[in-house]
């Protein structure tokens, strides 16, 4: 038995029709922007990936017509524009959400409770990976890592941190990025919308009072490294669990360090256990 091309969902038809041009305004506006992005480049193609931003800025993902747009402004192929477009996964293909919101379940965050913060907000919003709720305000996906092992379980919600998570709290979150409630990253600039965030990624300022220098640095368990290296050792301290309640003489201040912290024996510091083969090659 055979199965047509209809049913396989293969469209055997008219090759598809060239993109519809934006509006002469909107155009006109994205064309100031596109020069001034790629007069910061001594090759015009180096601008393609910011042009993208600025492109999903406009829509909130990145049309067709906005891919013509950035091949007509570099000189370059709609396939030579796909190919990048379709390359990295933060630039969208379908229309989504004002606020993204990223749950990391790679290795660490899956098993500190990333996997059922995620199991938990799809089935409260009702949306799988890469949906988006009906009223257009949350597009829910899984990400591999958000290179923020240290405050696991971690959410993004375009692209700012929210650490340390538990499905309670990402519940509360994304409720509170529905209604329009005001909602704080644990680090970094006031939360702003994806057409926002991506107008900032194409490398325009963000204009918004105090933004910038809300922006801040890396939290204190990611600068225990650094402290090491220079040589400003702390008191090695073993995390309590989560609602297992702190030690009476734990002070509210003190930082948040990982028993990895606590030195290690090694074969140098450890005589009793040294390195290497304990037996001559062959035997």
């Amino acid at each position: 038995m055979t199965t047509s091309s209809s049913e396989q969902g293969v469209s055997l038809g008219m090759p598809q029709l060239p993109a519809p041009a934006y509006p002469d305004d909107v155009r006109a506006r994205l064309e100031a922007d596109g020069r001034e992005i790629i007069a910061r480049y001594p090759d015009s193609r180096s601008a393609l990936l910011p042009l993208l931003h600025l492109v999903q800025a406009e829509e909130g993902h990145v049309t067709r017509t906005g891919q013509q747009f950035c091949a007509n402004l570099l000189g370059l192929t709609t396939a030579e524009v796909a190919a990048v477009a379709t390359f990295y996964s933060m630039y969208r293909r379908r229309p989504s959400g004002d606020y993204q919101v990223g749950v990391c379940t790679n290795t660490l965050c899956a098993v500190m409770g990333g996997d059922a913060i995620f199991e938990s907000l799809q089935e409260h919003l009702g949306v799988g990976n890469g949906e988006t709720t009906d009223d257009g305000k949350v597009t829910l996906e899984h990400i591999e890592c958000n290179a923020a092992c240290d405050f696991a379980p971690v959410v993004m919600v375009n692209w700012e941190f929210f650490d340390n998570q538990t499905p309670a709290s990402a519940r509360r979150l994304v409720d509170d990025l529905r209604t329009g409630a005001p909602v704080e990253p644990t680090r970094g600039a006031p939360m702003c919308t994806f057409k926002e965030t991506a107008r900032i990624l194409a490398g325009f300022p963000d204009e918004r009072p105090g933004a910038v220098e809300a922006s801040g640095g890396a939290g204190p368990a990611s600068l225990v490294g650094l402290r090491l290296a220079r040589g400003e050792t702390a008191p090695a301290r073993v995390v309590h669990p989560r609602g297992s309640g702190a030690p009476e003489d734990q002070s509210p201040t003190t930082e948040h360090l990982s028993s990895h912290d606590a030195p290690q024996d090694t074969s140098a510091s450890d005589p009793a256990h040294p390195a290497g083969p304990v037996a001559e090659e062959g035997e």
